[in-house]
């Protein structure tokens, strides 16, 4: 866990006061790893601004892994934010039964008022919708690929533990026999 004083440096986490002190929020274990990928790559599709500050709020409030939900937001990047978005428009209107609106994007309050009605509402959709789908996959393989190492792990301890059984008992014939040569 990080020194409580440390954390209480960082600007971005005084909004959340006492409760980013949570031990839960920065232990590395199966169910918080799992979490945080999941809390990170749902709002990773969100098309909102401050999504940090999101996935930090809903690790606080599911109790997951803090830094890997803060970190995994970065998925949408310049380079990914683009097809991202597209994809989710393209969802949305399919699941508003619209068909796609052809449109070309411009930073102006005019555009903005333009857009709200017909952008707006199928890229939500089509965010909470993909956003679900990929949070909801990346904690399941998760979750399968931090069993299948603890699996993998357990069974060369058991390996390993078998093999210094076997020397052990090949020590202890060898000696058994040594002794039987003395004897005689």
């Amino acid at each position: 866990m990080p020194d409580i004083h440390k954390l209480n440096e960082y600007g971005v986490l005084k909004p959340f006061g006492k409760l980013a002190h949570n031990t839960n929020l920065w232990h590395l274990n199966r169910r918080s790893a799992a979490g945080g990928f999941a809390v990170g790559v749902f709002f990773a599709f969100m098309p909102v601004p401050f999504q940090m500050l999101l996935a930090a709020a809903a690790a606080i409030l599911f109790a997951v892994n803090l830094p890997l939900a803060v970190a995994l937001v970065w998925i949408s990047n310049p380079l990914t934010l683009t097809p991202m978005l597209y994809a989710s428009y393209r969802i949305g209107s399919f699941l508003l039964n619209r068909s796609p609106h052809p449109f070309h994007f411009e930073l102006s309050w005019a555009w903005f008022e333009s857009s709200i009605y017909t952008v707006v509402p199928p890229l939500l959709l089509g965010s909470l919708v993909l956003g679900s789908f990929a949070a909801a996959i990346t904690y399941v393989l998760v979750r399968r690929i931090w069993r299948q190492a603890v699996q993998a792990a357990w069974n060369e301890r058991i390996k390993l533990r078998k093999a210094r059984f076997l020397k052990l008992k090949e020590e202890l014939i060898e000696r058994q026999k040594r002794l039987k040569d003395q004897d005689d």
